[in-house]
């Protein structure tokens, strides 16, 4: 039996959330560090000699930033700390004040994430830069005030403000890990609560049964001695009774129990804004009563398969006075899945008059549901 309405989405929710993040940590920070790398070779390179020291701490530095999108970055940063410290004395040598950006980068990726001492770390970085910097009167002894300042003082500053402003950084992207962490979870209650709601629905039906069926036995044994045939009638009582209930467990478990589409649409919408999809909802009209169950059992099924077999963002549902229409974005791009219960929703939907159409294209899932003989015949009159 396959309780309805309940979305595995744990094999792939937390890959999916990493990826997310990822791809917006790579947008928000590798090209900006990677464009003003580039300003700086453009308009302060000098000699070609300068041109290689920026570009190799360039790479180092931007290596070291998309390992951190990963969160992979201490085995990169460390030997690229080295690699930028080597270039930023090289150009400080050769009287290149650009060649810090790199060691810069580097370090303020690597000192926000740090369990602890983390303020004497960016002291102990800040007087690297200023340190290695401060070589440079060491092979010029000119204007030696103006080089400690543009060598050392700038660079030192601009390592710390540069920290400064990942700390804040750090802090943004973890709000938003925690923010999706929250929508997960928010999802796996959601599929709690419809678990709960479908152990009640079986609560009801088959908790009274049983009552009733354990009252009725009791009772044909009193009666075998004393009227066989009460107890006869007790017992086909007894036999009937089972079978409605088994042919209700059966359309409870096939989502083919009476439903209310208003109900529906209000735990389908629950069920999408607990795991942050955004769902817009069209009525044109007030749905016929006449179809309004079948219409429940598609929204119902439909809300299923996004939630098992899509990654939708966006769900749109339009209601008309004979007819419903689900579109979500996040569609395999391997073609619609097969879908069982939609399949046979689909024979009782042509048994009651009515259609349904299934169809994916450019990665946006439609799942319609009409009953054009009645639109037909209210067009008519």
């Amino acid at each position: 039996m396959e309780v309805p309405m309940i979305a595995r989405r744990s094999s792939w929710t937390g890959g999916a959330i990493q990826d997310r993040l990822r791809r917006l940590n790579l947008i928000t920070t590798v090209p900006p560090l990677a464009f003003v790398g580039v300003l700086l070779l453009v308009f302060t390179a000098r000699t070609w000699w300068h041109v290689v020291i920026q570009v190799v701490g360039l790479i180092a530095a931007l290596a070291t930033a998309e390992r951190w999108t990963a969160g992979d970055f201490l085995r990169v940063a460390r030997p690229s700390l080295v690699v930028t410290a080597v270039v930023w004395l090289a150009g400080a040598l050769t009287d290149d004040p650009s060649s810090f950006y790199g060691l810069s980068l580097v370090g303020s990726f690597l000192i926000p994430p740090l369990p602890r001492r983390r303020i004497p770390a960016l002291a102990g970085l800040a007087v690297l830069v200023a340190v290695l910097g401060a070589t440079n009167v060491l092979v010029h002894d000119d204007r030696v005030g103006a080089r400690l300042i543009q060598f050392a003082a700038i660079p030192a500053a601009a390592v710390l403000i540069s920290t400064g402003f990942m700390f804040a950084s750090q802090r943004f992207f973890d709000l938003i890990a925690e923010l999706e962490q929250s929508r997960e979870r928010e999802a796996e209650l959601a599929v709690i609560r419809e678990r709960v709601r479908f152990a009640g629905d079986l609560h009801d039906i088959q908790g009274h049964t049983l009552h009733v069926v354990k009252l009725k036995v009791a009772l044909a044994e009193k009666l075998l001695d004393s009227d066989v045939d009460r107890a006869r009638a007790e017992l086909e009582e007894v036999r009937s009774l089972v079978g409605d209930t088994i042919v209700q467990t059966k359309e409870l478990a096939y989502a083919q129990r009476r439903l209310n589409l208003s109900a529906e649409l209000e735990n389908a919408k629950n069920l999408f804004e607990a795991a942050g999809i955004h769902v817009r909802v069209d009525r044109e009209s007030e749905v016929d009563a006449r179809v309004g169950e079948l219409l429940g059992q598609v929204l119902r099924e439909t809300t299923t398969n996004i939630l098992r077999h899509a990654q939708a963002r966006q769900v749109r549902i339009t209601l008309s006075r004979c007819g419903i229409a689900i579109v979500n974005d996040g569609a395999a791009d391997d073609g619609p899945p097969e879908l069982s219960g939609l399949s046979a929703l689909r024979h009782r939907l042509v048994e009651n008059g009515g259609e349904l159409e299934v169809s994916a294209t450019d990665g946006r899932f439609l799942t319609a549901a009409s009953f054009p003989a009645m639109k037909t015949r209210e067009d008519g009159r």
